[in-house]
C-alpha cells in the first residue's frame, strides 16, 4: 500500500471532476441539437499564465474586478474549466429572439449572437457546475477568466463568449466572500 498525501488526492480528484464537468456540459441539451460549445481545462503553469493575463487586463483597464479575480485564481484555483460558444444561428424560420426576424437575417450579422447560442452556453455551464456541486467542489462562474482566455486565444478564434470556472477543494470556498 502506498502513502498518498491529501494534496495529491485533491489535485487528481479536481482534474477528474473537471473532466466530468466537461462531459456534463457536452451532453447538456442544445437547440436543435446544434453544438456550438467549445471547452478546455487549465492547470499548473497555464493557470499562472491566465492569472497574469487577468492582472495585465486589470491594470491596463483600471478594473479592480480583474485584479481581484486574478489573485483569486493565482492563490486558490487548482483547475479552471473554460466553456465558450460560437455565434452561429440554428436555422429557424420564425424566432426573432436575437432581434432579427429570422436566422437568415441574423446570419447577415455574424458578430451578433443567436439567442440560442447564449442559452445553450448557460445550460452547459449549469450542467458543469451542478456536476461540481455533486462532488462538493468549490467553484464560481467568472466572466473575467473567460475574457482573459479569449484574449489569449486559448479556445478557437470563432468562440466569442467564454466563461471560466475556477475549482478548489478547501474547508471554505475561496471564490466567495472576497474583497
Amino acid at each position: 500500500m502506498a502513502l498518498i498525501k491529501e494534496v495529491e488526492i485533491k489535485r487528481q480528484a479536481l482534474i477528474e471532476i473537471a473532466k466530468k464537468m466537461i462531459v456534463a456540459a457536452r451532453t447538456a441539451p442544445k437547440a436543435r441539437g446544434i453544438d456550438n460549445i467549445e471547452m478546455a481545462m487549465l492547470t499548473d503553469n497555464h493557470l499562472k499564465t491566465l492569472a497574469k493575463k487577468m492582472k495585465e487586463i486589470g491594470n491596463k483597464e483600471d478594473n479592480h474586478i480583474f485584479l481581484r479575480d486574478a489573485e483569486n485564481v493565482r492563490e486558490s484555483a487548482e483547475v479552471v474549466v473554460l466553456i465558450g460558444t460560437r455565434f452561429k444561428s440554428v436555422g429557424l424560420k420564425l424566432c426573432g429572439f436575437c432581434g432579427f426576424e429570422s436566422c437568415e437575417k441574423k446570419d447577415e450579422h455574424p458578430e451578433i449572437p443567436c439567442a440560442f447560442n447564449t442559452g445553450d452556453l448557460g445550460i452547459a455551464i449549469g450542467s458543469a457546475i451542478s456536476t461540481a456541486a455533486d462532488y462538493r467542489v468549490d467553484n464560481r462562474i467568472m466572466y473575467t477568466i473567460g475574457y482573459a482566455a479569449k484574449e489569449m486565444g486559448i479556445l478557437n478564434k470563432d468562440v466569442k463568449i467564454i466563461y471560466g470556472i475556477p475549482m478548489s477543494a478547501t474547508s471554505k470556498n475561496p471564490f466567495f466572500d472576497r474583497k
